[in-house]
Parts: C-alpha cells; structure tokens; sequence
C-alpha cells in the first residue's frame, strides 16, 4: 500500500506539491479507459492506496468476491484516516472514543480478477456532528493496462465513546486536521 497515486509516465502530477507540515501530497484522480461512467464519482481524492488481489480473493466464478471490495475499501480508509489525522485507528489504554462503520454502499462497475493490481481513491465528504461521509474510487488495471472503473463507494464513519456507547461530537482539533489533510472545509455554515 502507499499514499500516492503512481500514474507511470514519472511526471509530477497537478497537486503533487508538499502539504504543510511535511504530509504526503494530493493524490490526482486516476484516468480510467472507455467512455465516461455517468455514475463515476467527480472530482478529487486526498488519498490513494494500491491492492493487489491475493487468489484467495476470488470466487467459484473466477472473480473477486463482492465483499472483498469493502474489504480493500476497509484497507484504504484505515490508511486515509491515520494519514488524515494522526490518530490511530485502534483505541488506545484511557481513551474511550474511536469510530464505528455506520453504513456503507457500494455500486459495482466491473469484475476484478486475480492478477489485477486495484488502486483505491479515498477523500472526506461531508463531515456531520458525529459522523462523516467517505468517498471511495476503486480503479483496476493489469500491469501495463489503462486502468477501468471498478466500483464507487460511500461510507459513514461516526464518532463513538465505547463507555457511554453513543455516538460523540467530533474534537475541533481533529475537524482541523481532516480539513488540513483535505485542502477544504467539511462542514457547510
């Protein structure tokens, strides 16, 4: 896994340029073959992380599973967030509130087979009291291949306090760091 997008020609992509405090740099989005996909996500995402399909992951038909998707969506958003933040995904001793998958929704766009190296586009939607909308690209590609639009998918992440079991107003210093990390305000008004 890594966090930039590798497009092959070696050039420096729009965004590539240092983040303050040293973060890594805005991830472009990745060019897919064909004809647009009207269902396609717009725009940009802060985040890119790289999944090879392991055998394992495919099915009785040849292809992966469906739920393997989430599983790399998983991936890239646990990798997102720390980079996004700073703060561990797992909670640490003394520290009661963490974060829950609230929903999750996914449109399939086309099959991914084992050899397919799956780059995963990740960026922070609309950011709530206690939850947050995330916003995942899947592209796929063999080696040497344009890459093709694989799946969209949009998740909820909700602050929680495991002790008090409810759902927790995000920390202003932690909507500072998402909205850092970003390059723009998350909430509206």
């Amino acid at each position: 896994m890594n966090g930039s997008a590798d497009t092959g020609s070696g050039e420096p992509r729009p965004g590539d340029e240092p983040r303050p405090g040293g973060d890594a740099p805005r991830a472009a989005r990745i060019a897919t073959a064909g004809a647009p996909d009207p269902r396609d996500l717009d725009g940009t995402f802060s985040h890119v992380a790289t999944v090879a399909i392991r055998f394992a992951d495919t099915d009785a038909m040849g292809h992966v599973n469906n739920a393997i998707y989430l599983t790399f969506v998983e991936t890239a958003r646990a990798e997102w967030w720390m980079a996004a933040t700073g703060e561990p995904l797992e909670r640490e001793p003394g520290r009661s509130d963490g974060l829950i998958l609230a929903e999750a929704e996914i449109g399939y766009r086309a099959p991914l087979f084992f050899g397919d190296v799956v780059t995963v586009e990740t960026r922070a939607g609309r950011l709530g009291r206690t939850s947050l909308r995330v916003d995942h690209r899947l592209t796929a590609a063999r080696t040497g291949a344009e890459p093709r639009l694989a799946a969209i998918c949009r998740t909820v992440m909700v602050r929680y306090d495991y002790e008090a079991e409810r759902p927790v107003p995000w920390p202003t210093a932690l909507v500072a760091r998402i909205e850092a990390f970003e390059g723009r305000p998350l909430r509206s008004g």
